[in-house]
């Protein structure tokens, strides 16, 4: 690990206790960076954490809901008293009412809120935080913000969701034009259909889910969260140094048709 693409970096990933934020915690540990496994629920972060650990690479759970600016606040302290610096941030973490997220007209504003206090309002705070420390330490950094192909298209009735998604496109645009001179560099991603998305559980219908998106996807089936993680861990490497303010898609051919 100590020999990996991301050798002596510092990681710090919201909703890193499953999905796709989980996936990228392993791999970028696996690639030798020292990761900060932030998130809700507390369980799936220490589990993320203790399987990297056990794996021989170095991480610290710090349970923090994005929502509170205070916890995003503690997060970024907490890990650079703990590795010493912070060199990348992954905001990542996200919520998805698919049941009641829809129908603008009769949309509760509750279920905007919510959605938006995570998914956007939670990513700035990310950024917010995490890019203090980078200018603070004035060696530059790296942003991967994970958006959504929902950002792209106006398909999907969960509006909150979408809305939110494509705003964190342009943040990222924002960042690498306003922040490259300091040697920061930002993009973001936009994963397609997955096979489990942010609750699943609470679709109202997650098996016709998974069966009417598949028919959409040139390659036939639905992506994974370990699909995804190999480009987070790409653009954050010095492979990538000359990427930014891009958007990167990952959707197995769904929104080229």
């Amino acid at each position: 690990m100590a020999n990996g693409k991301l050798a002596g970096k510092v990681v710090l990933i919201t909703g890193a206790g499953s999905g796709i934020g989980a996936a990228t915690a392993r791999l970028m540990a696996a690639e030798g960076a020292s990761i900060a496994v932030t998130g809700i629920p507390e369980d799936g972060v220490i589990a993320v954490t203790a399987e990297i650990v056990t794996a021989g690479g170095q991480a610290i759970a710090i349970p923090t809901d994005v929502s509170k600016p205070d916890q995003v606040e503690s997060a970024v302290a907490q890990t650079v008293e703990t590795f010493g610096r912070l060199d990348i941030i992954v905001p990542n973490a996200g919520i998805q009412m698919h049941n009641e997220d829809r129908n603008l007209h009769e949309l509760p504003e509750d279920v905007w809120d919510r959605t938006h206090d995570v998914n956007y309002k939670g990513q700035y705070f990310a950024c917010k935080y995490g890019l203090a420390q980078m200018v603070k330490q004035g060696e530059g950094g790296v942003v991967i913000i994970v958006a959504s192909v929902t950002a792209l298209t106006g398909t999907t009735p969960n509006v909150s969701y979408s809305t939110g998604k494509a705003g964190l496109v342009n943040l990222a645009r924002h960042i690498a034009v306003h922040y490259g001179d300091q040697g920061i560099r930002a993009n973001s991603i936009c994963p397609g259909a997955l096979e489990r998305t942010p609750d699943h559980d609470d679709h109202p219908d997650p098996e016709g889910r998974e069966a009417t998106a598949v028919n959409r996807v040139p390659l036939n089936r639905l992506g994974t969260p370990e699909d995804i993680a190999p480009f987070i861990a790409f653009l954050a490497s010095d492979d990538a140094s000359y990427a930014t303010g891009a958007n990167f898609v990952i959707d197995g051919g769904l929104t080229v048709i």
